[in-house]
């Protein structure tokens, strides 16, 4: 099929997707990044001649259901950019397949194990995938107190240093690094601030990359280099000095090894769509998978946009792209 073919088709589908909603904001902790990605998104289906409109969702508002809010703003098409609970986690999408609204990425079991830290490293090790050893925490024991039991068990079972997250949390919210059993005590107390269930896992010593993921193609891997300990909510949002390189600089035939174990993660949890897998290489150059996002951020320091151009795919394209795997379409 020539190029001008691949257009008209396009065009064709694209008119079937009617009036497109860009939901964002939500009630999560991700809310102010989701507004941003939200707004990139709409800006850039406008500019591209679609009728597009922005719709945020509270969750937690009781003058209105969620269904009532979309009732109330009636549209044909949603394109999703609520990030965390209740638009990464497969409400959203399940409100939606209620309704019959087609939505773009991935569906509901897929995102409800993607948002789950827990459920998505089980998958994966059950699929015989590598991901850092880990313990799991209920917030109910720490609340109580951090005993010095708690403390030697984890460090009987992991050794330090460890990485302490909130199971069902995105940006890096809530999550530190734990040297001594005095930081991982501070570490698990601030992760039970925002999940019931925590995390602590094997820290791993190596470079941390990004794979990207696009109606079923790996986009170029990045590579991800900071000053802090760790690629926290400061460097992926905040600071300045945080480093992105893409290409990545890996041998070609090293980044296609990880571009393929990219897709095996991103399928075995059954996503679909657009998406993006973080992973560390340790000093064996053996790949740890951290994690899956299924509604990754579209800021203006957001990874999936860098990936993609690197690919030739500009932002308005991408933006594009993303809005037609909208499920039924």
């Amino acid at each position: 099929m020539n190029a001008s073919a691949n257009d008209n088709q396009q065009t064709e589908v694209l008119a079937k997707l009617g009036r497109v909603a860009v939901l964002m904001g939500g009630d999560s902790a991700e809310r102010g990044v989701s507004l941003k990605s939200g707004a990139a998104a709409l800006a850039a289906l406008q500019r591209k001649g679609i009728d597009a409109f922005a719709l945020d969702l509270r969750f937690k508002q009781e003058e209105a259901s969620i269904c009532q809010q979309l009732n109330a703003n009636p549209f044909d098409t949603a394109f999703i950019a609520l990030h965390g609970r209740g638009g990464e986690d497969g409400v959203i999408q399940g409100v939606l397949e209620a309704l019959n609204i087609p939505y773009s990425g991935c569906g509901v079991a897929a995102s409800a194990i993607g948002m789950d830290k827990l459920r998505t490293k089980l998958v994966w090790a059950g699929a015989g995938l590598s991901t850092p050893a880990f313990e799991l925490i209920k917030s109910e024991v720490i609340a109580e107190q951090v005993t010095d039991d708690l403390l030697a068990g984890i460090e009987q079972s992991l050794s330090f240093p460890m990485m302490v997250k909130p199971a069902h949390e995105g940006s890096s919210i809530g999550m530190n690094k734990a040297d001594d059993k005095t930081s991982l005590r501070d570490a698990l107390n601030t992760a039970a601030q925002y999940d019931s269930e925590i995390l602590v896992e094997q820290w791993i010593t190596g470079k941390e990359y990004t794979g990207a993921v696009l109606q079923g193609q790996a986009l170029a891997l990045i590579r991800l280099e900071t000053p802090r300990e760790f690629y926290d909510y400061q460097a992926k949002y905040v600071s300045d000095d945080t480093t992105y390189l893409c290409p990545c600089g890996l041998d070609e035939q090293l980044e296609k090894q990880y571009q393929a174990l990219v897709i095996d993660a991103f399928e075995c949890v059954g996503a679909q769509g657009w998406g993006r897998v973080d992973f560390m290489c340790d000093e064996q150059d053996k790949a740890w998978l951290i994690e899956i996002n299924t509604v990754p951020g579209l800021t203006d320091h957001s990874l999936v946009p860098m990936a993609a151009k690197n690919n030739g795919i500009e932002f308005d394209d991408l933006i594009v792209k993303i809005l037609l795997t909208a499920h039924s379409i």
